[in-house]
């Protein structure tokens, strides 16, 4: 979903698109012969999805990691994801704030256009961004900025007025802004022509073959054409990897990646802190809405054993705060430890009802996501808790649990920015707040955060932020996991940033 995970220079400013080429490392394989890529070839991608979730609209839930793979290929955002700065120009060149931080004025890249050639205006990202304001998630991917306050000022300026101060909007616009023609017709959205590196030769049943633009703003693009072949499960698409019916297994998860590892012929590419998958408890009612219970949940969970068996080591121990990317993390706060005995005695304090049997449901949209469920399940087993897990489908999940659920898992892939995770699925009302939580000293350090444009100040500020959500809030954030593709030894420049850097493939080549 999402969905990882880069910190903003708040004295304003952006990195024109073409620098965030450079900005997006690949994977250092070495050049081929003469020095430099090739031109030519198709990739073929494998990426994970079913048939019940697919979308075709760019402003829809992408709850595919094919559909978004597909339509981030083909439509810009306005900014995306950095090596060197957490945020870099995308479809916008630059972007500046007022001295108050509320007002950010966004400049259109030159040469930007539509893939039938026509030029990219301030008029089609208004209309753009106004409509993705209006979708049921409008106010999380847009938190703070209403439509009527994105206006266009000029051919080539975009104006984005903020509620309050925000030092950071330009980072929260790198996952869904993605830009269509101003008044296109809901009907013709899925054949629409995007700004994007890539262009949509056909699409069936959740695969895709995409087409090289060459008149991209952002730069050449080596590859002649994309194939995205949606597969429902990581086992079938790392035994297709394995077969070679495919170049790239995307984000396949660490099982595959164990398998595959004495293969010879098949290289693994690691993204480091790239996933989280919490569990979530609902703070404001139900079994959970008791703080200790929720610090109960949080003591009884063994995170080493979790990375081990549901990562296979390919991943690191969390600490219950989101942004575990981030530069500014507090790695300071002192790491939460298993410790069955005081889990027991605030179950017991809580007046915990011990008889019940809580369900815990879960989906199997990313590799390990419902091992992990089973694993917490046994585990909460030891401190007296039965947990019963229940496997949603994924369409099913969303409309039935995602955001109204008690006890559920749920996964992030980006990871980068406390503060992105703060302003959508933290603050009071946030428009994806998972856990319903509520918390006045949250808001206000949020607010405080927002408002700091010195970036030191704004780390130290973070840091009181982050020890409110790692002593109360319902995000219970056992370990992050490694993004891992599988690749052919002749796939080169896949990209090794997180969330949504991963399907930047623009830089890709391939080898003869």
């Amino acid at each position: 979903m999402d969905f990882t995970r880069r910190q903003l220079l708040a004295a304003g400013g952006g990195l024109g698109a073409a620098a965030l080429l450079s900005a997006c490392g690949g994977d250092g394989a070495a050049p081929a012969a003469g020095g430099s890529p090739r031109q030519g070839g198709t990739l073929r991608i494998g990426a994970l999805g079913r048939p019940s979730a697919i979308t075709r609209d760019p402003h829809g839930t992408q709850g595919n990691e094919s559909d978004y793979l597909v339509i981030a290929l083909v439509y810009d955002t306005l900014t995306a994801p950095g090596d060197k700065d957490n945020t870099v120009g995308r479809l916008a060149s630059a972007f500046t704030p007022s001295k108050d931080l509320k007002t950010w004025r966004f400049t259109v890249a030159e040469g930007a256009a539509f893939h039938d050639g026509t030029p990219v205006t301030a008029e089609d990202v208004v209309w753009s961004l106004r409509r993705l304001r209006g979708t049921p998630s409008g106010a999380a991917r847009l938190p703070g900025v209403t439509a009527d306050r994105i206006t266009a000022d000029g051919k080539r300026t975009v104006v984005l007025v903020s509620d309050y101060a925000n030092a950071e909007l330009p980072l929260l616009t790198r996952l869904t802004t993605f830009v269509l023609k101003k008044d296109t017709a809901d009907k013709d959205i899925p054949g629409a022509p995007g700004t994007g590196p890539f262009k949509l030769d056909w699409y069936r049943d959740g695969n895709a073959r995409l087409l090289r633009n060459a008149h991209w703003h952002g730069g050449a693009v080596h590859l002649d054409a994309v194939e995205v072949t949606m597969f429902q499960s990581p086992q079938a698409m790392a035994n297709a990897m394995l077969s070679g019916q495919i170049d790239v297994a995307s984000n396949v998860g660490a099982v595959a990646a164990r398998t595959a590892e004495a293969r010879q012929d098949i290289r693994i590419v690691r993204r480091p802190d790239d996933m989280a998958m919490p569990i979530v408890m609902r703070t404001s009612s139900g079994p959970f809405a008791d703080p200790k219970v929720r610090e109960a949940m949080k003591l009884l969970v063994d995170r080493e054993a979790m990375v081990a068996q549901v990562l296979s080591g390919y991943g690191t121990v969390a600490n219950d705060i989101l942004g575990t990317g981030d530069p500014a993390y507090a790695k300071d706060i002192p790491q939460r430890k298993r410790d069955l005995a005081a889990a027991k005695k605030l179950l017991t304090d809580a007046g915990f009802d011990f008889s019940r049997t809580y369900r815990l449901v879960t989906t199997e949209d990313v590799a390990g996501l419902a091992e992990s469920a089973t694993l917490f399940a046994s585990q909460a087993r030891e401190a007296g808790v039965e947990v019963e897990v229940v496997k949603q489908e994924s369409g099913a999940f969303y409309q039935k649990t995602w955001l109204k659920g008690d006890f559920y898992t749920n996964y992030w892939g980006t990871n980068d920015s406390v503060a992105f995770f703060a302003s959508k699925t933290l603050t009071t009302g946030a428009g994806q707040n998972e856990a319903d939580w509520s918390d006045k000293a949250f808001d206000a350090a949020y607010r405080k955060v927002m408002a700091t444009a010195d970036r030191t100040a704004r780390t130290a500020a973070l840091r009181g932020l982050q020890r409110i959500e790692h002593e109360r809030s319902g995000y219970l954030l056992w370990g992050m996991a490694d993004g891992i593709d599988l690749a052919a030894p002749k796939v080169h420049g896949l990209p090794k940033l997180p969330g949504y850097g991963r399907v930047q493939l623009e830089n890709v080549w391939l080898a003869p």
